[in-house]
């Protein structure tokens, strides 16, 4: 654990910020032989960063991984061994410059599957989404009129039961589809009997 500790530290501040200062610098002076060495150096950590995470899960076991690490960055950033320029020279130039040709074809055909792949997940988000609106929307509008037709209702029986005629109260009859009709309905004698006292 303290070994981990060391090495993410020392990665993080002789690894990252040291060189990243000293890139400042070459950029800020100008010095094309600065630069150069540092932009060699900024590649190599690319990969050794790259490689460090499969690393990191898979040989963490190993004795002396992380002190291995912490020789390996202090290696790379050695002004005597100059080991990230011995690196991108023997290794990565002569390795880019043969496969650089293929790498931007498969650049290129990775940035127009991925625009592809976004502008139809977008389009298909957006459909996903709008047919959730319009569900909620006729789900929300169904319940609302079922709501203001119980209210009128029975405001309706309330107002009947008001008159100076007795009237039955409603009768509410479901049918099985989906909309439900209140019918109200008299026998033919309430009617006639109330038709006559009056």
């Amino acid at each position: 654990m303290v070994s981990w500790i060391i090495s993410r530290l020392v990665v993080i501040i002789f690894g990252t910020l040291y060189p990243a200062y000293y890139s400042y610098k070459a950029v800020k002076s100008k010095d094309i032989k600065e630069y150069v060495k540092w932009m060699m150096y900024w590649i190599i950590f690319a990969l050794f960063t790259t490689a460090e995470t499969f690393t990191d899960l898979f040989l963490c076991w190993f004795p002396f991984y992380y002190e291995l690490k912490i020789a390996f960055v202090a290696w790379l950033l050695s002004p005597y061994t100059k080991g990230s320029s011995l690196l991108y020279r023997k290794f990565v130039h002569p390795t880019l410059s043969s496969k650089e040709k293929e790498i931007d074809d498969c650049l290129v055909q990775a940035k127009d599957r991925s625009y592809d792949a976004l502008v139809h997940f977008g389009k298909r988000g957006l459909n996903v989404a709008a047919t959730a609106a319009v569900m909620a929307a006729s789900k929300g509008q169904g319940a609302l009129s079922e709501r203001l037709r119980s209210f009128s209702m029975q405001d309706l029986s309330t107002i009947r039961g008001d008159s100076s005629s007795p009237v039955p109260p409603p009768v509410t009859v479901r049918t099985s589809s989906k909309q439900s009709k209140p019918k109200t309905s008299r026998s033919a004698s309430e009617s006639t009997g109330s038709s006559g006292t009056a």
